[in-house]
């Protein structure tokens, strides 16, 4: 067993461009889009993007039942479920949004797409 040095060490753990080009654009999109919450970003390992859409499909939910505190379901069924449909409806785009972004930074990291694009 020969002893290694730092950069022989650091060659071996793969680059986060490495490893965006490696995952399927297909399989980032369908992890955000049916589980939601940014699951995409985990198999790509992006964590920093992961963490930020988490917060906002967390701030959305808090933000839902601050807003509907003082809502009567009986009274006012019709508010009821126009907040769901709202609710749903964010939680939606955001699982499109972050789909189609980390889809897209996927197919930007591959080397074939660079190769067609300069």
């Amino acid at each position: 067993m020969t002893p290694t040095s730092n950069s022989d060490q650091a060659s071996e753990v793969p680059s986060q461009e490495v490893i965006l080009a490696a995952s399927s654009p297909w399989v980032a999109v369908v992890l955000n889009l049916v589980p939601g919450l940014g699951t995409g970003y985990i198999y790509q390992r992006r964590w920093r993007a992961y963490w930020i859409s988490s917060g906002l499909a967390t701030a959305w939910f808090v933000a839902g039942g601050v807003l509907s505190q003082n809502v009567d379901e009986v009274l006012m069924p019709d508010l009821v479920q126009q907040n769901q449909l709202i609710g749903l409806g964010g939680l939606l785009l955001l699982a499109v949004v972050t789909a189609t972004e980390a889809g897209l930074a996927a197919r930007r990291a591959q080397p074939s797409s660079r190769q067609a694009n300069p």
